[in-house]
């Protein structure tokens, strides 16, 4: 622009309270910028407003030869930089910009809701990879082991729909292996007792009221639920404390090695209701809500593991100051009572205009930064304005539900800043060098699991993303940023120049210089030619900066899913036919139908031991899992939703549970879940010991769970005891081996002596137990012909039905036993073995070895040797 026009520019910033100014600036020759504060803009812009700056702007004034201010603006043609232009949309500000007549106006915001033309564009990808924010590492949680005793209830949102009403609530879902909270949608008459697999705690739970104007349901208990509330739910508490003590925890984790560099730590946590940190007695006197409670146990707690006896600055700095020192509130101020209250956010807004919430953060930002303010944890609501947020914020906890990945987003950016040491100045590429993102590490401890978190960061992300570059000039290779070993360098024009020259000569772009088809076919049969040896060293980032160029469209292309290549058709061929196969298959193909019988005191006593020597009831545990933004972030990683490092977990025993107060029929339950009458479910629990029965006080559905699995283990042990067998009418039709027709070639191997050309075994690995049996049964000299014996040939057991995997035909006079079923399992140690599993391969024993008149044995194997020695002792 100043290149342009020549000459010198000048600025003039006007905020209302420099009038006498303008008029000695608007004579002046050169070219007139005027910047105009966001607010004195916005509260002057209406003609005959009643408010001060109006008055004074489209008044006559002495000051100005009795002329108008908005004259003067406007005979000098501004050009008007507004900041955070989507406040200012509306129809009258828009109609009224026009008083000021200027040249051109530039609007600047992260936020735009209207687009106008784009000058100059920084989005969060490219904002990153210059290292100008933060890079964001998120700790998320998931409670494990849900008591599943506690009434949980979350309503998400109310659908409206052309009919009637509906209803998004979280609930507990009792599945066999676990308690899971998971979303459904309800409607009236629906009954939570069922959609929870009959959960106690959800006795009564039918809904029977949607008030979508007030967001609330009513249940046919009496039980109210607002929208975005949790009630019932005393995990939910355990989860803050959780969520406190990890922001803690990651605090000092970085405040000693920041404090040597001159930096303040500072960690924000966000709250949706005051009365959660700090609410107020009937004399008005303040006191620590929830939240703070917490706080100041677990920063106690916390804060003595790092107390030692050195005497180095920052032990002075950790003792200088008492817990009731360093952690505060910042919210609105109710004008009449002078007490905290919560940020109030007008109708089409989202968020709270209420400028008093934040002062010390705002006004006083030089003192927050420094050490003599005790202050390094900050309470705030979480409705908050653009411009609200601190340069050394290093943790970000957001203590409640969070719906909009908008409003997450948003959140996370208030932390996104690069950080500021005691001198003011920022700590950013120039001031430490590759070291920017080690300094700069923002920690976000999220309300949900790390997967479900980084998820939606990363979608917002993209979603928000500009056009990327479609052509691979020289223009934009030069300036980027990219990966040379453990540093960073920034191309500049000769190598760039260099780049782009490679390209061309290589045919990798056209003249046009869009990506060829060429480079891509090059790319996916990795035989891209080499760069010239002085770029070599940055050959990854190159390439990576050329394939960013890529359109959506080959970008799907270039990422196939290799499970979607499926075999149609795996037909019989001729081996079915032999007359070794279909010898062996005449003699197992017939059904069977069994009877057993057993003593109820036997079974008594064996469950009553066996209870008293497994039982185990897992306690409330949360899993933390730590994941960190890569160095470097390009388009195609967040599309993905890879642009995250693997995270590690850490899983910790949850120390605050509470007593449930759901009443259970207990008995009834393991009745019903075992099969077996009252009385004998009586009789069972009556004779644990007192330690076994203590456990259903940690967690009551896991206890009934286990105690059913572990008296039907025991009915499996007798059942396999006292089983007969019978032969009955019918037998299997040879199409159940061509029946399943969706295998993937992952798991196929292409088989000589199999039955049809393609054997699929369990597990994609190649050196998986079943794959290695099949390729040792398919190069055997003893082995005539084989088969994997499908799903629908199956054993009936009291335990279910049983398919054995394999079954075989030996060459004569090569083996014992000319014809043999196996299962093939990963370890020969029944221990290993689940008992209902062992139960059931007994049962199979007994029908094949023992009951059965044919000349096949059965046995589990795991190995094509271990078939071989085991038909020896047969």
């Amino acid at each position: 622009f100043m290149e342009h026009y020549g000459k010198k520019v000048r600025f003039f910033i006007y905020n209302s309270s420099n009038l006498e100014q303008l008029d000695t600036f608007s004579s002046s020759a050169g070219i007139n910028v005027m910047i105009i504060n966001t607010q004195a803009f916005a509260s002057s812009l209406k003609e005959g407003a009643n408010n001060k700056e109006s008055r004074i702007i489209y008044s006559k004034r002495d000051a100005f030869a009795s002329r108008r201010p908005i004259d003067v603006i406007k005979a000098n043609r501004p050009i008007i930089i507004l900041d955070e232009p989507q406040k200012m949309g509306g129809e009258v500000t828009q109609k009224a910009l026009k008083n000021f007549n200027p040249l051109f106006s530039l609007n600047y915001s992260a936020t735009h809701k209207n687009h106008h033309n784009l000058v100059h564009v920084l989005d969060a990808l490219e904002a990153y990879n210059k290292r100008l924010v933060k890079k964001i590492e998120v700790k998320g949680f998931e409670v494990k082991n849900l008591r599943g005793t506690d009434q949980y209830l979350y309503l998400e949102r109310i659908v409206l729909s052309k009919n009637v009403p509906m209803a998004r609530i979280e609930i507990e879902i009792n599945y066999n292996k676990s308690i899971n909270r998971e979303t459904r949608i309800f409607g009236i008459g629906d009954n939570l007792y069922i959609a929870s697999k009959n959960m106690e705690q959800y006795k009564g739970y039918i809904l029977s009221e949607i008030d979508p104007i007030n967001g609330s349901l009513t249940f046919a208990n009496g039980q109210v639920l607002q929208k975005g509330n949790v009630v019932g739910d005393v995990s939910e508490k355990d989860m803050r404390r959780i969520q406190i003590r990890e922001t803690i925890i990651s605090h000092f984790e970085k405040e000693e090695r920041l404090f040597n560099l001159g930096i303040k730590t500072l960690s924000l946590f966000f709250i949706d209701s005051v009365a959660k940190y700090r609410i107020y007695d009937e004399n008005g006197t303040e006191q620590l809500g929830d939240y703070g409670q917490m706080f100041a146990q677990e920063y106690t707690a916390i804060f003595n593991n790092y107390i030692d006896l050195l005497d180095t600055p920052y032990q002075q700095y950790l003792k200088k100051f008492e817990v009731s020192e360093i952690h505060k509130g910042y919210f609105s101020i109710d004008k009449k009572t002078g007490n905290n209250v919560d940020s109030v956010v007008k109708r089409g807004k989202e968020f709270s205009e209420d400028i008093s919430a934040y002062d010390l953060i705002l006004k006083n930002k030089e003192r927050l930064l420094s050490f003599e303010e005790p202050t390094r944890f900050i309470f705030s609501h979480s409705a908050l304005r653009e411009g609200w947020d601190n340069p050394n914020v290093f943790q970000i906890c957001t203590l409640k539900h969070t719906e909009s990945t908008i409003i997450k987003r948003q959140e996370v950016g208030r932390g996104l800043r690069l950080c500021v040491n005691q001198a003011g100045n920022r700590m950013d590429t120039q001031s430490c060098g590759d070291a920017v993102h080690k300094i700069n590490l923002l920690t976000v401890i999220a309300s949900e699991s790390y997967k479900d978190f980084v998820g939606d960061l990363q979608k917002q992300i993209k979603d928000e993303l500009y056009d990327r570059p479609s052509k691979a000039t020289v223009s934009y290779f030069e300036g980027k940023n990219i990966a040379v070993g453990e540093n960073h360098v920034i191309i500049d024009a000769k190598v760039a120049n260099d780049i782009h020259r490679y390209l061309i000569q290589n045919y990798y772009i056209d003249n046009e210089n869009n990506v060829t088809d060429l480079y891509r076919t090059d790319l996916e049969n990795n035989c891209l030619i080499a760069l010239p040896q002085e770029l070599q060293p940055m050959t990854q980032g190159i390439h990576q900066l050329v394939q960013s160029i890529f359109d959506e469209n080959v970008l799907k292309d270039m990422f196939n899913d290799a499970s979607a290549t499926k075999i149609d058709t795996n037909e019989l061929n001729d081996n079915f036919h032999k007359k070794e196969f279909q010898t062996l298959w005449s003699y197992i193909n017939h059904k069977y139908a069994y009877t057993v019988a057993f003593d109820s005191e036997e079974l008594i006593l064996k469950a009553v031991k066996h209870i008293n020597a497994n039982l185990l009831v897992s306690k409330l545990q949360y899993t933390a899992t730590t994941g960190a933004q890569r160095k470097i972030m390009d388009e195609n990683e967040l599309k993905r939703g890879v642009s995250f490092n693997t995270a590690k977990t850490s899983t910790k025993i949850l120390k605050y549970a509470q007593t449930s107060q759901i009443k259970y029929d207990l008995i009834g339950k393991i009745a019903d879940g075992a099969k077996l009458t009252r009385k004998t479910a009586a009789t069972v629990l009556q004779q644990l010991n007192h330690a076994s029965l203590a456990l259903f006080q940690d967690n009551p559905e896991e206890f009934i769970t286990n105690v059913i699995k572990l008296i039907k283990e025991q009915k499996a042990t007798m059942i396999v005891e006292h089983i007969s067998y019978n032969s009955i009418e019918g037998n299997y039709d040879s199409s159940i081996f061509t029946a399943e027709k969706t295998a993937s070639f992952d798991k196929a191997f292409q088989a000589k002596k199999h039955i049809q050309d393609y054997v699929f075994t369990d597990g994609i690995a190649q050196n998986s137990v079943e794959r290695r049996f099949a390729e040792a049964l398919d190069v055997a000299a003893e082995v005539c012909v084989y088969a994997k014996l499908p799903r629908g040939f199956a054993i009936p057991t009291p335990l279910g039905n049983y398919a054995p995997d394999w079954a075989i035909a030996f060459n004569e006079c090569s083996v014992k036993h000319i014809y043999f079923i196996a299962e093939t399992k990963g370890s020969m140690d029944s221990l290993q073995l689940r008992p209902i599993e062992q139960a059931k391969i007994a049962c199979a024993k007994k029908l094949f070895n023992e009951l059965s008149t044919s000349k096949v044995k059965y046995h589990d194997v795991d190995s094509y040797q271990s078939l071989l020695n085991i038909m020896q002792g047969l």
